[in-house]
């Protein structure tokens, strides 16, 4: 995107009128603003003595700009006599014109000076599809309102694989579930907390009443699960296995809880999986919920980054987008 000087705004409306008057004033070096500030200095103090001890010249050299401006214009600025010192009809004429240029430049320049100063440049982030429409609008919207030249590079896949792509530098940021133990030199800021589910299809029933009831390695031997190949989940859910002394039965290991909720929605087993998952899913009418006890830990969903790249002004900018 790029920034635009609108044609109502203050300092192209300097900048216009300073064309404007140079229409009429072809001769005059815009740029030489040390002379023009000597000229308006003269004109408001109209004393030579006083205008160059304040612009720190020589009285002579005072002398010979304020000649060389009228040379250049082709007309007397000054009337001057040993008492006093008047400005001329263009004298008054080109106060004005010497003003407007001295004030577009500084209008301009504060421009291009804070223009230079907007953050620009190219972010990386990673996260899981349901991620992808679950948060960042939020988190995008409001920062491309205050950024609008950072390009953010987005990046789907296995939200268990968020940390990894941050600490093997393939990614600036990553959205995934806080680990129990955040590895070194990683950062983390919570978004979002959800539960984790387990789940099956609506039709066949593959859980009982008695198998809830009584969850056990004889009443679950035949349960078929659909579990993750690494991850969260995977390690909440064996955790609970193992509490009750469960060896599973598992008829898959898929990459990313949109696939287990497609894999149980079509029968072949139960899985667990976050409730934002199944709220944001296409196949939740398809998919019931199991109440077991003890419930699965629910986790916190937020933003990954190296603790060390936080200082780089992209970075800290995106950590911080909301305190802005």
């Amino acid at each position: 995107m790029q920034c635009i000087v609108e044609r109502h705004s203050r300092p192209f409306y300097a900048l216009r009128k300073m064309i404007y008057l140079q229409h009429y004033m072809p001769n005059i070096a815009i740029m030489d603003t040390h002379t023009l500030k000597l000229f308006l200095a003269l004109a408001n103090n109209l004393h030579f003595g006083k205008t160059s001890r304040e612009q720190h010249v020589s009285p002579s050299a005072l002398s010979r700009s304020i000649k060389a401006l009228e040379d250049e214009l082709e007309t007397i600025l000054f009337v001057r006599d040993n008492r006093s010192v008047t400005l001329t009809r263009e004298g008054e004429q080109f106060r004005d014109y010497a003003s407007q240029v001295l004030n577009g430049l500084s209008s301009i320049r504060e421009t291009f000076k804070k223009d230079q100063q907007i953050l620009q440049g190219e972010l990386s982030l990673y996260c899981s599809v349901t991620a992808s429409y679950s948060f960042l609008y939020d988190i995008l919207s409001s920062f491309r309102q205050n950024y609008p030249r950072i390009e953010m590079k987005l990046h789907t896949g296995d939200a268990a694989k968020a940390v990894e792509r941050v600490l093997e530098g393939l990614e600036d940021l990553s959205i995934g579930a806080r680990p129990d133990t955040l590895p070194a030199g990683i950062e983390f800021q919570p978004i979002a907390r959800s539960e984790l589910r387990l789940i099956g299809p609506n039709a066949p029933q593959l859980l009982t009443e008695e198998q809830l009831r009584n969850p056990c390695m004889e009443t679950w031997r035949d349960v078929a699960m659909i579990v993750s190949e690494e991850g969260l989940e995977r390690n909440r859910i064996e955790r609970w296995l193992k509490h009750y002394s469960i060896k599973p039965k598992i008829y898959a290991q898929v990459s990313g809880n949109e696939a287990i909720v497609s894999m149980v929605s079509l029968g072949f087993g139960i899985g667990v999986v976050p409730q934002i998952v199944l709220d944001n899913s296409p196949l939740n009418a398809r998919i019931r919920t199991y109440d077991i006890q003890p419930p699965l830990t629910a986790y916190d969903i937020g933003l990954f980054a190296l603790e060390k790249r936080l200082k780089e002004p992209l970075i800290n900018a995106f950590w911080n987008r909301n305190r802005k």
